[in-house]
């Protein structure tokens, strides 16, 4: 069942993330959708949970309460071809920075006049390192809350949000000066094994959080794609490391 609600207290993008974030944690519920321009939440529930739940909830994340609620006779589950067209739409900005750093690679082999795959893969994992910690430091201290929903370190030390965009940043600069690379390697193994792990998980669970990877700048929910991305990294690093 879905119910959609007025949501007050909202301000900013933050908020909504914010919300939403609060909302989808609520056991039972499959699937939050919380909108600034009108500020709405439409909520899936495996079953009914009374209103009072959810503002319960919402009073630890801030001043935000539901409202009255909205009926809604648009149901965007019943259209077939936009669902297609709403996750290329979703993952757009993920596609979009891999096409980015792909062409970044292409265009340094084409310039030293051979392609060669383990220079390639090294000057790949700089750049997806370097650029994703960029849009983790935009806004830290919601990547550290989005990050302790799901990360299996971060769940334990709140702290861990905040130093792991510095992370990736070193082992990104790492891979580009070609510094220690068993080092570099075994590291992304560790740190990207580690945070693959919570993904997995929470995937596994069918929980609709949000996927930090590239800050809260864009709103992407964790799905296996995230697992991809995670796993990729931890792939070439094997590889890179046996080739040696």
């Amino acid at each position: 069942m879905t119910h959609k609600f007025k949501v007050s207290g909202m301000t900013c993008n933050s908020c909504v993330k914010r919300v939403q974030k609060t909302l989808s944690e609520v056991k039972g519920v499959e699937n939050v959708i919380v909108t600034l321009e009108p500020p709405e939440a439409e909520i899936k529930m495996r079953q009914h949970i009374d209103k009072e739940t959810f503002n319960s909830e919402l009073k630890n994340a801030g001043d935000y309460m539901l409202g009255e609620e909205v009926s809604s006779d648009h149901n965007p589950a019943t259209e077939k071809v936009p669902e297609e067209v709403s996750k290329l739409k979703t993952y757009k900005p993920l596609i979009i920075v891999f096409l980015y750093i792909i062409l970044g690679v292409t265009i340094l082999e084409i310039r030293s006049g051979s392609f060669d795959w383990m220079n390639a893969m090294n000057n790949f994992m700089a750049g997806f390192f370097i650029v994703f910690s960029f849009f983790k430091m935009l806004d830290v201290s919601n990547f550290a809350s989005s990050y302790s929903s799901y990360d299996i370190i971060a769940k334990k030390w709140y702290g861990y949000g905040f130093v792991y965009p510095y992370i990736e940043l070193t082992l990104g600069v790492l891979y580009l000066l070609q510094i220690n690379p068993a080092f570099t390697n075994s590291a992304t193994i560790i740190v990207m094994g580690i945070s693959s792990i919570g993904v997995i998980q929470s995937v596994m669970q069918k929980r609709t959080i949000l996927c930090a990877c590239l800050g809260t700048v864009f709103n992407l929910p964790m799905s296996t794609i995230t697992i991809i991305e995670d796993l990729l990294m931890v792939a070439m690093a094997i590889v890179m490391l046996v080739l040696m």
